[in-house]
């Protein structure tokens, strides 16, 4: 069994403090395989929400992967041309782009947030073919998973430049699950994916705010996954009165068909 913990979405400088404090307590009790946060860790990218959204992840169970969000490029600063991931790499990772592999799962996290835009993202065809250059040689039975901030499906067309070319990757490398965040609001879909004449069956899952204000409706929520040979479950972890408690829970059936071909 592969357990990840999937938060986004923090927007600390704009968060309730007791549900961060709650968060990393509920989160440990799990005993995550994996901590996966994809992106907008802070407010408006400033340093001392760095410094706190540095303080609040090294509180968290390891081994962790962290992608930026838009929220983490400054809004209204020369920095965003010269330097707009500089804050995030000094505080948070030095790798806008990173992997993991530990048994029985490997891992493929993507920055998808390009300096030139103001909201919506971007997976170039580099990270592209490093998604199923990484995941392709994967051990046929290990959990395969793709970590960005921008949702590949469940968001309007055209948030994300080079999804057709990600799409592909995931169908090439057969990946579990690809793991978003950005619309505040938690969404789990399985997806049939097709490719040529292969078809592959993919479950995207979109975290919801752990910590922010701004939970748009939906209330603060983080994603806890599980994962077997045959069955991917997600389970809602929601803040009820700043104490975190199971929400709705689903199951899929895993594809791991022509894993190795």
């Amino acid at each position: 069994m592969i357990v990840i913990a999937h938060l986004s979405d923090l927007h600390l400088g704009d968060h309730l403090p007791a549900a961060a404090e709650a968060l990393v307590q509920d989160v440990a009790s799990t005993a995550p395989s994996l901590t996966l946060v994809t992106g907008d860790l802070t407010m408006r990218a400033r340093r001392s929400q760095f410094r706190d959204a540095a303080r609040l992840l090294d509180q968290l169970p390891t081994p962790r992967l962290v992608v930026p969000g838009n929220h983490d490029l400054p809004l209204d600063s020369p920095a965003r041309i010269w330097s707009p991931y500089s804050r995030c790499q000094v505080y948070v990772d030095r790798g806008l782009d990173s992997r993991l592999e530990i048994p029985g799962l490997s891992a493929v996290a993507l920055n998808s947030m390009p300096r030139w835009r103001w909201k919506s993202g971007q997976v170039s065809r580099e990270q592209a073919a490093c998604v199923t250059a990484v995941l392709r040689r994967a051990d046929a039975t290990s959990v395969r998973l793709v970590a960005l901030h921008h949702p590949v499906v469940t968001a309007r067309p055209g948030s994300l430049i080079g999804r057709r070319a990600l799409l592909d990757a995931v169908v090439d490398a057969r990946v579990d699950l690809t793991l978003a965040g950005h619309t505040h609001v938690p969404c789990t879909r399985r997806l049939r994916v097709r490719r040529g004449g292969r078809t592959h069956h993919v479950v995207e899952v979109v975290a919801g705010t752990a910590t922010s204000r701004r939970d748009r409706g939906s209330g603060r929520s983080w994603s806890l996954i599980r994962v077997d040979d045959s069955t991917i479950t997600i389970e809602e972890r929601r803040d009820v009165g700043l104490r975190w408690r199971p929400g709705p829970r689903v199951e899929y059936p895993r594809d791991t068909s022509s894993r190795g071909s």
